[in-house]
């Protein structure tokens, strides 16, 4: 199949007994297939075949989770820890749209990069040039992005970071907030630096 499939949604069953139930080829798959189905750009969910109920955000990290299993590794362990203290955490209403506006991003560049490795690969110095080239845009882009999820924090002209006062009576959630948006900035130099 095409990297353009996208026809139409196909719809997954998943019964109780954990198999999957491919409405629009009328047979039952595996998670492989539903991979497949992903990089092939198909539009699908999997719901319970019971209830209704959609599984697809479940399904989906199950494929992750047995990728990583199998040796994978795309995910690095600092990431999964750092994704992980997310939850339940002030700051996790924001992670989806900076994770999916992060993963546009490189999809972008993806063949652009692509094209350009292409034609880098007869030169040693021009890959890495190249390479630099893509770390110093991913940075600006994650730095641009942490500068709209940062409301107390606006990088001075000076290099110096200002200090966000609290207003009288607010909680120790902001101030935590704060904090936390101060450590993610502070990572961030120090890749920047790199």
């Amino acid at each position: 199949m095409s990297a353009n499939r996208k026809p139409g949604k196909i719809t997954i069953k998943k019964y109780a007994n954990r198999r999957l139930y491919d409405t629009s080829a009328s047979r039952y798959v595996t998670l492989d297939h539903l991979r497949d189905l992903v990089k092939e750009n198909a539009d699908f969910e999997v719901v319970d075949a019971k209830t209704g109920e959609d599984l697809t955000r479940g399904v989906l990290a199950q494929i992750i989770f047995e990728e990583e299993a199998k040796g994978a590794n795309l995910l690095p362990v600092e990431f999964l820890r750092q994704l992980i203290g997310f939850y339940g955490d002030s700051m996790q209403a924001f992670v989806p749209g900076y994770l999916k506006m992060s993963m546009e991003g490189f999809m972008r560049q993806q063949d652009e990069l692509r094209e350009k490795m292409t034609g880098a690969m007869a030169s040693p110095a021009g890959s890495m040039a190249l390479l630099e080239e893509q770390t110093r845009r991913n940075m600006a882009m994650f730095e641009q992005a942490m500068k709209v999820f940062s409301p107390f924090n606006a990088a001075g002209q000076s290099g110096e970071t200002p200090q966000a006062q609290p207003a009288p009576g607010k909680s120790d959630d902001v101030r935590a907030l704060r904090d936390e948006l101060e450590a993610m900035k502070a990572k961030l130099d120090k890749l920047a630096g790199s």
